[in-house]
């Protein structure tokens, strides 16, 4: 592994402090969203996982996986990073690349995994995606322990994608395979309830409106490709995260309502069951990603979870101030994310 990445990660991870003029968690958060990741990964391998097999009615789930290898003989050794994506990204998305990036370069195995409908597969599924899918996320990691023999696994996931690599943690308990050995959650939405409802307060409505527009614009497209399973009128007059979630995400992915999608797709209920070394990145001056006092009391009992948690940093964002003398970029959540992952592969 390339020593001056070992480096940099070293000496940018002990407190996070925000870049020049960034200060509050929305200016983070919307430069976060917008400033592009240089690109240098190789060519992937597109990979198509079967997540959900076929049924007498229904055609089978996959999920889109791009791909970058190492050379055969080294591959199974290697640290494999699995990377998911939020709510509305891809993987495509800027702190995926990112993140790609810089565990490349320290030698990892990198797999962006699309979710469900995502990056442009709606019609590799007949169903939605949603933040209960953890077993997604499980089949992505079994599918390639089990063709290339790989020995050291981690879970990388940002905001939806962190409530997924948590809940599938949570869920696993004692039971996880050897082979995960770290699992890590960037501003994780693992409680869902109030996070929906945060997003719907007025100075977040921003947020809630872009999320809701490409929620919509999918929900439509799905309902072309499979017309007989998705009424699209079901979306008319839709104007916010938790009606979106009452009406078309609990009635479609078997949910009785929105409170019942919340309570039982939320990381938060099985956090004290994680087993695997976790790491979980979050900003108090985070929008809308709420922590409750009891997830935070679960999360700080439980010693196999990490919890770093900065005064500022907004969602997802995490940005510092660069040190072009050390090649430092500031972004400091992968740079920190990078350094607990090759600690525990």
């Amino acid at each position: 592994m390339p020593t001056v990445v070992i480096e940099t990660v070293a000496s940018h991870t002990a407190n996070f402090r925000p870049r020049r003029f960034l200060i509050n968690g929305h200016l983070q958060t919307i430069a976060g969203n917008y400033f592009s990741r240089v690109n240098n990964l190789p060519p992937p391998e597109d990979q198509l996982v079967e997540v959900s097999p076929a049924t007498a009615n229904q055609i089978a789930s996959q999920v889109l996986c791009h791909c970058h290898w190492h050379p055969g003989e080294v591959r199974a050794a290697r640290p494999t990073a699995i990377i998911v994506h939020g709510l509305e990204g891809s993987s495509d998305s800027q702190y995926v690349v990112g993140n790609a990036n810089k565990l490349w370069r320290a030698g990892c195995n990198v797999v962006r995994m699309n979710m469900r409908n995502c990056g442009g597969t709606e019609a590799l599924s007949p169903t939605l995606y949603h933040s209960g899918l953890s077993n997604d996320v499980l089949a992505v990691m079994n599918f390639f322990v089990e063709r290339d023999g790989l020995q050291s696994i981690s879970l990388i996931g940002y905001s939806m994608g962190g409530n997924l690599v948590l809940k599938l943690a949570g869920e696993l308990g004692t039971a996880a395979p050897a082979v995960l050995r770290s699992v890590i959650g960037v501003s994780p939405a693992v409680d869902l309830q109030p996070s929906a409802d945060a997003l719907h307060l007025p100075q977040n409505r921003l947020y809630e409106m872009k999320f809701l527009h490409n929620l919509l614009r999918r929900f439509r497209r799905k309902a072309m490709l499979f017309p007989r399973a998705y009424d699209r009128n079901r979306a008319t007059g839709i104007r916010s995260l938790r009606e979106f979630d009452d009406r078309i995400t609990a009635l479609y992915s078997g949910f009785t309502s929105a409170d019942d999608y919340y309570e039982r797709a939320a990381a938060a209920r099985v956090l004290d069951h994680i087993a695997a070394p976790s790491l979980v990145l979050h900003a108090l001056d985070d929008p809308f990603v709420r922590l409750s006092a009891e997830t935070r009391g679960k999360i700080v009992a439980n010693p196999n979870i990490t919890l770093l948690e900065s005064k500022n940093g907004g969602h997802c964002a995490f940005l510092a101030q660069p040190d072009g003398a050390t090649g430092y970029d500031g972004y400091w959540a992968e740079h920190t994310l990078l350094r607990f992952l090759l600690d525990h592969a």
